[in-house]
């Protein structure tokens, strides 16, 4: 018997398992029935960031950003296509600093956009600055 995926739904942070063979699937969370992967980076909080990195079996890549910053909204668009060819292999969300200056002190942003890819609850790897979708999907593969 294969042990099942531990996936945390980016609409309700319930945690679902699902047999690694079904992830390319997606799969539908227990509690709230939505897709577990659309496609989309999600918007993650100070509790949503230590379900998603601690539980999840997926790799977590997180666009630390800010509403104000012109480098941001210009990857803005390459992060969401991004997301559309890395899942189910990795989990796409985003941090606004300005919202979440607790997680943005406790990982040392200083600068951004800062992508960081935490597995296990542990960060592994880091990357300041804007890049085009390809140069995500290139960066993020060469961690998975």
């Amino acid at each position: 018997m294969t042990t099942p995926i531990h996936v945390v739904c980016p609409h309700c942070d319930a945690v679902n398992r699902l047999p690694p063979q079904r992830l390319a699937d997606g799969g539908r969370c227990g509690q709230c029935h939505r897709a577990l992967f659309d496609g989309h980076p999600f918007t993650l909080g100070q509790a949503s960031f230590e379900r998603h990195a601690a539980r999840s079996d997926i790799p977590l890549v997180v666009d630390f950003w800010a509403s104000w910053c012109g480098p941001c909204k210009m990857m803005a668009p390459a992060f969401e296509a991004a997301a559309s060819r890395l899942e189910p292999r990795a989990r796409l969300a985003k941090v606004n600093t300005e919202d979440e200056q607790g997680l943005a002190m406790r990982f040392g942003i200083r600068s951004i956009p800062t992508l960081a890819i935490f597995v296990g609850g542990q960060e592994r790897a880091r990357q300041a600055g804007a890049m085009d979708t390809n140069g995500i999907v290139r960066w993020v593969e060469a961690y998975l």
